[in-house]
């Protein structure tokens, strides 16, 4: 049997979320106070995917000749969010997807209030 692989790209500046069951404590050792949780504004997750970030026009498309196509390759501003980062953001932003049985959110990265990322010391 022939089985299809199929992956989540996430598009633009946005990141995919695997976010927390609504603890008190996050999982990794954050507090929410409980004004946060009466109001369901801020949740916490594990980042899984991010965008490439936001597109950057290119300067040579702003030739006097606009029938000329361009052979350079997309640029972005990149996101700050990387994978297995761990992030707060605003709830209202997100927007909740089922995919291959599992909850994610799917944020802005202006929603994004705060990151958790382990050190990246190297030690030589």
């Amino acid at each position: 049997m022939h089985k299809n692989k199929r992956k989540l790209i996430v598009m633009g500046d946005r990141i995919l979320i695997a976010p927390d069951e609504g603890e008190e404590r996050t999982k990794v050792g954050l507090y929410l106070p409980q004004t946060v949780k009466d109001k369901d504004t801020v949740q916490g997750g594990r980042i899984v995917a991010t965008g490439p970030g936001i597109p950057l026009p290119d300067p040579h498309d702003l030739d006097d000749e606009p029938w000329k196509t361009s052979q350079s390759e997309t640029r972005y501003t990149p996101v700050q969010a990387r994978v297995g980062d761990y992030a707060l953001f605003l709830r209202k932003a997100s927007v909740e997807i089922k995919y291959e049985d599992k909850i994610y959110l799917v944020v802005p990265q202006g929603a994004i209030l705060v990151l958790l990322r382990d050190d990246e010391t190297i030690t030589i």
